[in-house]
């Protein structure tokens, strides 16, 4: 099997008539952790939603397994789980039936583990429209522990999180990439209890973009 692979190649990104990043490249790797970094404004999110094509780039492509993402749709989005801003989970629903909406191969066992994992045991069966915005956030990180998409996207995960729930997160992003997964993410947070490098690609208002690995 070839090694799973994203690359963003000379993307160029304009919002309002502003260029947020020019010709910027990169490629993330089966076992990969990519921190997206920079002030607001700089284009994370947008870089986020490029790459996971929810939106389309000024010029450039997004390229999965060497082919771009926009000839292989179906593909791209059976391999990819992405967490924007929004929660993405319905509020006429209880936390066990979203789970159960968005990942029908799971058991009801497998759903009540990761609800308890982000710390909502109790909660279960209660409608999403009456959590709190910090418990309809952590219905959607559950969907994490009941992932197989190799590819995760995740915009700003640890908001709202305790820090014993980003240590729980940490402890599954290495568990994900030592199993061949790849963690793209924006946060302003450092990345605790990560046994593995992180690589940060850092986008700056006034300079555009620069690459570097830590």
């Amino acid at each position: 099997m070839p090694m799973l692979a994203l690359e963003a190649l000379n993307l160029t990104c304009v919002r309002d008539e502003r260029v947020l990043f020019c010709d910027l490249s990169f490629t993330v790797a089966a076992g990969d952790i990519v921190q997206i970094e920079g002030p607001n404004g700089a284009g994370k999110t947008s870089l986020l939603r490029l790459l996971a094509g929810l939106s389309r780039a000024e010029s450039g492509h997004v390229h999965w397994q060497q082919q771009p993402i926009a000839r292989q749709r179906a593909d791209w989005h059976a391999a990819l789980l992405y967490l924007g801003h929004q929660p993405g989970v319905k509020a006429v629903l209880t936390p066990r039936e979203n789970l159960a909406f968005y990942h029908a191969r799971s058991d009801d066992a497998q759903r009540l583990a990761a609800l308890a994992a982000v710390d909502l045991v109790g909660y279960e069966d209660v409608p999403v429209a009456y959590l709190s915005s910090g418990q309809q956030r952590r219905v959607a990180l559950a969907r994490l522990w009941l992932s197989q998409a190799p590819v995760w996207i995740l915009d700003e995960p640890l908001t709202a999180i305790d820090k014993s729930g980003v240590e729980k997160l940490m402890v599954l992003f290495s568990r994900h990439v030592d199993n061949g997964g790849m963690v793209i993410l924006t946060t302003h947070q450092a990345l605790p209890f990560i046994r593995c490098p992180v690589r940060k690609i850092v986008l700056n208002i006034t300079e555009r973009w620069s690459c570097c690995d830590v």
